[in-house]
């Protein structure tokens, strides 16, 4: 059976997922940042989670070759922040931003619902995308708030 692209999209769109921006640096400190849906948890102990990145991605060298990211999972209020890192210039996504770093030193975006802190494990072939995975070394998450929320090709909120 052959599988339509566009039918393949649809039907995946029907999975509602989080928001995040995935964060890193350059080796020259340069932070760098992308809109990133396909994330999960792989394993408790070891603390390991994933996400997927587009090999047309701009931020794909860095990211596949690095040493380290930090995965912002966006809450409900921050949809310019998913917008702003999903198109436009790597430096215009950082204009106005404060970030924090922790201990690996990529880019912790403030007001997310949690942060993950993470050094790269491994990276996998996934066709047109790889599968990186990282092992969490610190996190933080805020007790209240609800997600923002990918569904159908837009946005979407609980309730």
């Amino acid at each position: 059976m052959t599988i339509d692209s566009r039918a393949f999209r649809n039907a995946l769109g029907t999975f509602a997922t989080g928001i995040t921006v995935i964060t890193t640096r350059c080796p020259d400190g340069t932070p760098v940042g992308v809109t990133v849906n396909s994330f999960s948890s792989v394993s408790l102990d070891p603390p390991l989670v994933l996400f997927c990145l587009g090999r047309e991605s701009r931020s794909f060298d860095v990211l596949a070759h690095g040493t380290c990211f930090a995965v912002n999972v966006l809450a409900e209020e921050q949809q310019e922040l998913s917008a702003r890192f999903s198109r436009g210039d790597e430096q215009d996504r950082w204009e106005g931003i404060e970030v924090e770093r922790w201990e690996t030193g990529a880019p912790i975006l403030r007001g997310c619902l949690a942060n993950l802190d993470c050094t790269k494990e491994a990276v996998h072939d996934g066709g047109d995308h790889v599968i990186l995975v990282g092992r969490v070394r610190r996190l933080g998450a805020r007790e209240a708030g609800n997600p923002l929320l990918y569904f159908r090709g837009g946005y979407a909120r609980l309730g």
